[in-house]
């Protein structure tokens, strides 16, 4: 073999080389992000246990009669609580939702039957009987102003205003029996007593957009759920959402809710609202 031919030859040996494939780079691993907490999901309520609670035997005579112009068991869907919770029932009146929550948060759990002494004063002779010789073991009666109310901070897990959010606007009397009451003051007691994740639930007849609150709610106990969302979001809860059980279309909100031809189906909003997580 010539030295032409052995070069020629070198030549393609070379030139096969460089045609082999090649080992693709490997490119480095992204870098991964630091993963956010989940988060804390809400709790589900417990159907069939609300049907347990409003069909206990126990419950005292008449009550059972109010759940459906009240449709409790929507309201508990929206509350969702359950066993071992801590859960305010304010102002609670004569207990009736009070009772139904003792059985959902069971004998491990803690209801707050809270009242200022106007408002225990117009239930009567009721949180006696419901109360009285230990019938409800799990409920602790609570009575002070609301800007007052005297709770443990991060110590309540859930807390529901039925149809007695508006009075807390309501003006005093010029006899004296209902106080003057501080909105804004009152939720500033209640806010930092719930657990971050707390779910909150208001109840309450509607009125009309207006000006005057403490005027509309002297007049005819309604409130526009406006001036509810933007209170409760300035205390520094979450608004989640509405839930349409107790709409009624045919309420013009121009009547007193005690006028007999409303009485009992107002046009009512159910708002859920949430601590945020710390």
């Amino acid at each position: 073999m010539n030295v032409t031919h052995m070069a020629a030859c070198a030549l393609l040996v070379l030139a096969m080389a460089g045609c082999q494939k090649q080992p693709a780079e490997t490119a480095p691993p992204a870098a991964t992000a630091a993963s956010a907490p989940a988060p804390a999901a809400e709790p589900v309520a417990d159907a069939a246990a609300i049907q347990t609670a409003l069909s206990n035997p126990s419950r005292m005579a008449g009550d059972a009669d109010e759940d459906g112009w009240r449709k409790t068991a929507d309201v508990l869907t929206v509350l969702a609580v359950k066993p071992g919770m801590t859960v305010v029932d304010y102002f609670s009146a004569s207990g009736y939702n009070t009772e139904v929550l003792s059985y959902l948060v069971g004998p491990q759990g803690r209801v707050i039957a809270y009242n200022n002494a106007a408002y225990l004063k117009y239930s009567g002779e009721k949180p006696a009987q419901r109360y009285g010789a230990n019938r409800l073991p799990n409920v602790s009666q609570l009575t002070a102003p609301p800007e007052e109310l005297p709770l443990d901070p991060a110590s309540v897990d859930a807390a529901l205003f039925v149809l007695s959010y508006h009075d807390l606007h309501w003006p005093p009397s010029k006899d004296g029996s209902w106080p003057k009451v501080d909105p804004a003051a009152a939720l500033a007691k209640l806010v930092p007593a719930l657990k971050p994740g707390a779910t909150v639930v208001v109840v309450d007849h509607i009125a009309l957009p207006n000006d005057d609150v403490a005027k509309t709610v002297d007049a005819m106990h309604r409130i526009d759920p406006e001036v509810v969302k933007r209170e409760f979001e300035a205390a520094g809860l979450k608004y989640v959402s509405a839930n349409d059980a107790l709409r009624n279309p045919e309420d013009d909100h121009t009547k007193p809710v005690f006028d007999k031809s409303i009485q009992h189906k107002t046009d009512r909003f159910i708002y859920k609202f949430t601590k945020p997580a710390a």
